[in-house]
């Protein structure tokens, strides 16, 4: 199981150059990946919140193995062109290092669709969520993108350049006991369980991964992906099936001291 470091953008961590040096640090003790959270806007008492993308700039500057990406961006309320040039671009700059996490995102940490007029229906949501997938992996191509869809519309445009990667691997996130984000999953590179609580959770999360793709074992290079607390015993996570383990940490009690020392100490796994 792979080991990431895994921050919310938040307070001190709101300065995309300390985040980029973090991330160098990092890559020094010999984290596998760095991702950010990807928000607008925090409950109290976080105050100041750093964009995902620019701080991913400076993390792809500043490193060279490690994988980097958002984890998770709520696809919903971000233009699908908009995200695909983005993704692409940052993909060029890293040296084809990005894994794109997705979801719905939810309203209720900081009201951020209902205090920016966006939808709170879930399965409109989903469908937006779908559609935009769909524009990624075409547009990722290079090949032209026609699109009709009930949300969004590309008509004959073709983007370039295409992500070093070619494409871009896409996480997926959601609850695990809830069947249409597994089955969305199966139809990308891996499943990101939110909320985990447990690695019998996960381990029935597999099992129905394995019974959505109808085999014993989840295809090579499918990851699964799990968010442990720094005193957490990875072990049963990783017999459940978990291939990347994501450092968690509380935004609320959150300081620069303590993520440095958790960097510098390197992966416990």
């Amino acid at each position: 199981m792979r080991a990431a470091v895994w921050l919310p953008l938040f307070d001190e961590l709101a300065d995309p150059i300390v985040v980029a040096r973090l991330a160098a640090a990092a890559e020094e003790a010999g984290w596998d990946g760095f991702f950010v959270w990807d928000h607008l806007f925090w409950r109290e008492p976080v105050k100041a919140v750093a964009d995902p993308w620019i701080t991913l700039a400076a993390v792809a500057c500043a490193t060279e193995r490690l994988r980097i990406g958002p984890m998770v961006t709520p696809v919903a309320r971000r233009r699908p062109v908009q995200l695909m040039k983005e993704t692409a671009t940052l993909d060029v700059l890293s040296g084809g290092r990005l894994t794109l996490g997705v979801g719905l995102g939810s309203d209720r940490f900081a009201g951020e669709y209902s205090r920016t007029g966006e939808t709170l229906d879930d399965r409109v949501r989903a469908e937006q969520l779908d559609e935009s997938l769909e524009i990624l992996r075409a547009g990722w191509s290079g090949e032209p993108v026609v699109h009709d869809g009930q949300h969004y519309q590309v008509d004959d445009v073709r983007f370039l350049p295409r992500p070093a990667q070619g494409q871009v691997p896409i996480w997926v996130a959601g609850f695990p006991g809830t069947r249409k984000p597994i089955l969305r999953a199966a139809r990308y590179d891996g499943f990101f369980p939110v909320n985990l609580q447990t690695a019998d959770e996960l381990a029935v999360a597999t099992d129905r991964l394995r019974a959505t793709f109808g085999q014993d074992a989840l295809p090579e290079g499918f990851d699964v992906v799990v968010a442990l607390e720094p005193e957490m015993d990875p072990r049963p996570f990783e017999e459940a099936g978990a291939t990347w383990g994501l450092t968690d940490v509380d935004p609320a009690s959150l300081s620069l001291a303590d993520v440095q020392a958790i960097i510098a100490a390197g992966p416990q796994w």
